[in-house]
């Protein structure tokens, strides 16, 4: 193997090196966020260590839950290599602002769940408040 092709991973070298599943890189490459690579003649897929460092930052920027939406847009500045700092704080400052909505509406959930919960005794289903709460038109269930 010449030195350019020792640098070249399959795609399970890939997804291991990453923490991606295979399903992961066929579907990203699917959808555009990583270019398909070059293939073997027997048809298997070789990436290179630029794949493994996109993977990485897809993964990464996922976890921390942007919408591949926002990937995209983000890797299109990146790609572009036209961006500033000050454009990507203002588009991660955008995805503090959604995950602090996010927080609020839990919180929200949790008190009204434990508004239920405490509501709730050792009656049995067509008695429980929580069911009384969440399943609308319930008292068909009683008569069944």
């Amino acid at each position: 193997m010449n030195n350019s092709m020792s640098r070249l991973c399959t795609i399970g070298k890939l997804a291991e090196a990453t923490g991606c599943k295979k399903e992961t890189v066929r579907y990203y490459e699917k959808i555009g966020l990583l270019m398909p690579p070059p293939r073997t003649e027997g048809g298997h897929r070789l990436y290179a260590e630029e794949d493994v460092k996109r993977l990485t930052f897809i993964r990464r920027i996922r976890e921390l839950g942007f919408t591949i939406e926002q990937v995209r847009e983000l890797l299109a500045l990146v790609d572009g290599g036209k961006y500033t700092c000050t454009e990507i704080r203002r588009f991660t400052l955008k995805q503090v602002e959604a995950i602090r909505e996010k927080i609020s509406d839990l919180k929200k959930m949790e008190t009204s769940l434990m508004e239920m919960a405490s509501r709730c005794s050792d009656k049995k289903v067509p008695d429980c408040a929580i069911i009384d709460a969440l399943y609308p038109g319930k008292e068909n269930i009683k008569s069944k």
